[in-house]
């Protein structure tokens, strides 16, 4: 298969709430041991979160504050939806959390030179939005955006568009990372050669129809938004094909892919301590049982 662009690597990662926790502790690992030469990276919902904290160079800070806001009714619940719309509390994540309770090292973040995009839904279009973060506090929205899951959270407008979570449109975003045929072409971005791609199902997982895509339907409150429900609806469909194309790059050398090993107890809400903690451990030790690997794959040849 032939790509465009340099030979680093882009860096891809799914979302999945609180299964970020193996995604987290991917990352932790990589920055411990210096293996951060991506051309880009590109973050789902959680993963744009992940992502956030990555390039802002802040190991543990995911599963920290996983870990110590579980069970603040503020971070996620029931409460937080009926009293501010939003199931994830949108000020206290991205404003009290962000800004003073676990601050994000805006400094390094803003001078980071890692082209960061995180995928949104554009729900009048149905389509998958690539929105460029470049710095914070500015661009945060974005990142809350791309994690407002539907049917629990208030659309986020920006410059004129309405957002929900990415993982209806894109869950995966490696296709329009190395710029294969058919995926979007997004501005200012060269296509990687190559893409490290970091998975919060084990490799057997399957999605199912219905879930939060069918209590979105359900709740009629995107009737308005035909193209929208018309993701919503077949984006079991979608997601399953877009695994398939991926274990294929993966064959060709063009994908890295790092994934549970075992199927992942952990839903997107959980709040079980232990289950999260002992998630964030199985990456790490994963991710540093192929060192090796992810090493030659980021630097071929020991470039």
């Amino acid at each position: 298969m032939e790509t465009k662009g340099g030979m680093a690597p882009a860096l891809v990662l799914e979302g999945g709430g609180f299964r970020g926790m193996f995604t987290a502790g991917v990352l932790d690992v990589l920055q411990e041991r210096g293996l951060t030469g991506f051309s880009s990276a590109w973050g789902v919902s959680a993963g744009a979160v992940n992502a956030s904290n990555f390039r802002s160079r802040q190991i543990g800070r995911t599963m920290r504050d996983m870990l110590a806001f579980r069970d603040d009714r503020r971070f996620m619940s029931l409460w937080s939806f009926a009293t501010t719309g939003n199931m994830a509390g949108a000020d206290f994540m991205y404003d009290e959390v962000q800004n003073r309770l676990d601050p994000c090292d805006v400094e390094t973040f803003n001078e980071s030179p890692l082209p960061l995009w995180v995928v949104a839904s554009d729900v009048t279009f149905g389509t998958p939005a690539y929105l460029r973060v470049r710095s914070f506090p500015e661009d945060i929205d974005k990142v809350r955006a791309s994690a407002s899951l539907p049917a629990v959270s208030e659309l986020v407008e920006i410059e004129g568009h309405r957002y929900l979570d990415g993982g209806t449109t894109d869950s995966i975003p490696f296709e329009v990372a190395l710029g294969l045929p058919g995926a979007r072409e997004v501005e200012g971005h060269v296509p990687a050669s190559r893409a490290l791609v970091v998975l919060t199902q084990d490799r057997t997982y399957q999605k199912q129809p219905g879930g939060g895509e069918g209590l979105a339907l359900r709740s009629h409150r995107y009737d308005r938004y035909p193209y929208y429900r018309q993701a919503l609806a077949t984006r079991a469909e979608r997601y399953n094909a877009q695994r398939e194309r991926l274990w294929e790059l993966e064959l060709e050398g063009a994908c890295l892919v790092i994934a549970p090993e075992e199927p992942v107890s952990v839903g997107s809400t959980t709040r079980d301590g232990e289950a999260l903690l002992s998630l964030y451990v199985a990456a790490r030790r994963q991710t540093e049982a192929r060192l090796a690997e992810i090493d030659a794959f980021l630097c071929p040849g020991g470039e």
